[in-house]
């Protein structure tokens, strides 16, 4: 796992997507972490959390949606799934 996100994270930015699925399942676990459990988030404060990471937030956004890290209804979106974590990586991303 680590070695596929050194692969596609530099300083905590997403430098490419994956195109293989289960490296992007990887990446996408990785940028679900970014959202609190049990929180409530706008389509606004979705795209700001992901254009840190990377520019393309609809896509990303889509991705996340799309494999069940994230579910939408009514303009809100909250985790559904993915990796708990504190973030205690060496990405560029926490602590």
């Amino acid at each position: 796992m680590q070695r596929v996100l050194r692969a596609f994270v530099v300083d905590g930015r997403i430098v490419a997507l994956p195109s293989k699925y289960a490296k992007r399942l990887i990446l996408l676990d990785w940028l679900a972490q970014d959202f609190e459990p049990g929180r409530k988030y706008s389509e606004q404060m979705v795209n700001l959390i992901i254009g840190r990471r990377h520019a393309d937030t609809a896509a990303l956004r889509r991705y996340l949606v799309d494999e069940g890290f994230m579910d939408r209804e009514a303009g809100q979106y909250w985790r559904a799934g993915g990796t708990i974590s504190d973030r205690g990586d060496t990405l560029g991303t926490g602590s």
